[in-house]
């Protein structure tokens, strides 16, 4: 009992959230998305990273080490699904791409905030940039036959993590002025994504629903067979292969849409798994919890 109220207390703010934004736009209220979007990933998110990293007491090895095995495990992730996708005979440019990579940004940064406090989030901090390197160039690839990882490399974001690695190997500090003004800054970003995030799906009109809950249910148990597998061929400990897992199960991210839309895929279809994805994570993501508390 003890137990099932701790998960509840954790993921019931990541999901109320959702909920206000979701509820936000049913009732007809303006959001404007792209400008909320920019202001997170261009200001705010880039602060709360680099604080988070400069201020961690993680070992610059163990990230080093989760940060391969965020490689490898993404990589596996990618062969069980295109062998699957090959099998149903599914189109790869709609699928594979959003089946890999999860929405560890909105969805899974907050959840490792919540359950694991400050060094979960460091530690979440690893497979939701190796995601980003990797979507944003073989991601986009997959679905446009060409990538962007000049892009990337030149997003606010990506500094951010790079510059609070750097502070953290260095052992450097900013001024607390500088410290406690960026803090600040970064403390609306979780808000904001999460209220997006719920914006964002009830934008979205769902296309073979049946379907994507076939897909969905067996990408998470792919994603989470693979992340603890992987973890524990490298000896993660506890914490940090938790966090693993928990940033793979991620459902489908709502960016895979857009990319979709963009490119000319089957961006209904994707959006049918974004939304259900998204709801079968409510079930899903706290069961992991629940395992790893």
């Amino acid at each position: 009992m003890n137990l099932a109220l701790t998960v509840i207390q954790i993921t019931a703010p990541v999901f109320l959230l959702a909920a206000i934004g979701f509820t936000w736009v049913r009732l007809g209220f303006e959001y404007k998305l792209e400008f909320v979007t920019r202001l997170a990933m261009t200001v705010s998110l880039p602060a709360l990273v680099f604080v988070a990293l400069m201020n961690t007491e993680i070992e610059p090895e163990s990230l080093a080490r989760l940060s391969v095995a965020s490689l490898i495990a993404y990589a596996g992730i990618g062969a069980a699904l295109f062998a699957l996708i090959r099998i149903m005979r599914l189109d790869s440019r709609t699928f594979l791409a959003p089946l890999i990579f999860g929405n560890t940004g909105n969805l899974g940064l907050p959840l490792a905030l919540f359950a694991f406090g400050e060094a979960g989030f460091s530690y979440a901090l690893v497979p939701f940039a190796v995601m980003m390197l990797l979507s944003f160039s073989i991601g986009i690839w997959m679905i446009a036959g060409r990538g962007s990882l000049g892009r990337i490399i030149r997003e606010p974001l990506m500094g951010a993590l790079f510059l609070g690695v750097l502070f953290l190997w260095q052992g450097w500090k900013t001024p607390i002025f500088l410290t406690n003004t960026l803090d600040l800054l970064g403390q609306i970003a979780i808000p904001v994504m999460l209220i997006t995030l719920g914006v964002a799906v009830a934008r979205l009109q769902p296309k073979q629903v049946r379907l994507a809950i076939i897909l969905s249910v067996i990408k998470f148990a792919v994603c989470v067979a693979i992340g603890l597998g992987v973890g524990l061929w490298f000896g993660l400990a506890s914490l940090p292969l938790a966090v693993l897992t928990l940033q793979l199960a991620t459902p489908v991210a709502v960016t895979s849409y857009l990319l979709a839309e963009k490119f000319g895929a089957d961006a209904q279809s994707v959006a049918g798994m974004v939304v259900v994805s998204t709801l079968l994570s409510v079930v899903g993501l706290p069961l992991i919890l629940a395992f790893a508390l």
